[in-house]
């Protein structure tokens, strides 16, 4: 990817209760095959490997000026990394740079 690429990342409370993550953490990219409701999901790990959310892929999930998990799959390796640049609390979301 020549130019920055920004994501959503969403399901963080299902794994990691309130968000603990910090600007500039980086996070592990990862194509999840086995996924069985989206063909183009992709986790979010932390550098230990243990999983932290998703790359948002709706519509109603991908924050306005992001990629969703859809536009990037075909784009990144099956293990990329990314960082964190934004924190979104109350929505429990953050944004994050693929490099």
């Amino acid at each position: 990817m020549d130019k920055k690429i920004y994501i959503t990342i969403n399901h963080l409370d299902e794994f990691m209760g309130p968000c603990n993550l910090r600007i500039g953490d980086e996070l592990i990219l990862k194509k999840d095959v086995d996924n069985y409701y989206d063909d183009e999901a992709i986790v979010v790990c932390r550098k230990d490997g243990s999983k932290c959310g998703y790359v948002a892929n709706s519509v109603h999930s991908v924050a306005r000026g992001t990629y969703s998990a859809g536009r990037v799959y075909d784009h990144i390796k099956d293990e990329t990394k990314c960082c964190v640049k934004f924190i979104f609390f109350e929505e429990g979301v953050l944004i994050a740079e693929i490099y």
